[in-house]
């Protein structure tokens, strides 16, 4: 795991920018392709923006979601309403962007169209070019939180966890995170300091610290080491 340590919550949200561009030019230029797994929270939205203004690749651009609440269309609770804010002004095609299903009265179902969906897109390898991960106070990313069932699927790559800050979520599991040919964690902000030292800690108390590290890059700000 490679950690990088920036001044601020904006210098944190360029350089994931700024990785995501490199890592998706690189992509399309070896495979014609590049997928992307975003997960939700302030900083990304501040980081997709940016990745607006930047020279991407973008009609071969895949963007697929880590997780969602189980929330109705347009509701602000829903990371796919940032994330479609967020690239407003880009050329990526609407065919390109893939959000999760959640509106399905059958979740389980969803789910398993979901992954379909991704197996399809990824290919043989099922493979993500980078995963985009956040971290929460209490240690979890994506939608795999303390205590949850989810933490032990490994015989599937989407699934729907318990109730959680009074959502249901789907999420990706922890066996098509790991396959990800980059993650990249984005960590900001004071109420981190105890989750981002577990996690640069590899303390397996929290889920985050489940995910493989060996193709992991952590971005994070002054605030979230506790040097602020």
């Amino acid at each position: 795991m490679q950690i990088e340590i920036l001044p601020t919550a904006a210098d944190v949200a360029k350089a994931g920018a700024e990785f995501i561009a490199r890592a998706a030019r690189s992509a399309v230029a070896q495979r014609g392709r590049f997928v992307l797994a975003v997960s939700g929270g302030t900083t990304p939205w501040v980081m997709l923006k940016e990745l607006a203004a930047t020279d991407m690749p973008w009609a071969n651009v895949h963007i697929v979601q880590v997780d969602e609440r189980i929330a109705p269309e347009g509701h602000a609770d829903r990371n796919v309403t940032q994330l479609r804010e967020s690239l407003a002004g880009t050329p990526l095609p609407m065919a390109n962007l893939h959000p999760m299903p959640v509106n399905d009265p059958d979740l389980d179902a969803a789910a398993g169209r979901y992954a379909a969906q991704l197996q399809q897109l990824l290919g043989p390898a099922r493979s993500l070019d980078v995963c985009h991960l956040g971290l929460g106070p209490d240690g979890h990313t994506a939608s795999l939180v303390p205590g949850d069932p989810t933490l032990g699927v490994r015989d599937r790559d989407v699934a729907i966890t318990g109730l959680y800050q009074k959502r249901l979520r789907m999420t990706l599991t922890y066996p098509i995170l790991d396959r990800s040919q980059a993650i990249l964690w984005v960590v900001t902000g004071a109420n981190k300091v105890d989750a981002f030292e577990k996690l640069r800690e590899a303390d397996p108390s929290i889920p985050a610290a489940h995910v493989l590290r060996d193709r992991a890059t952590v971005l994070a700000d002054r605030e979230a080491t506790g040097a602020a």
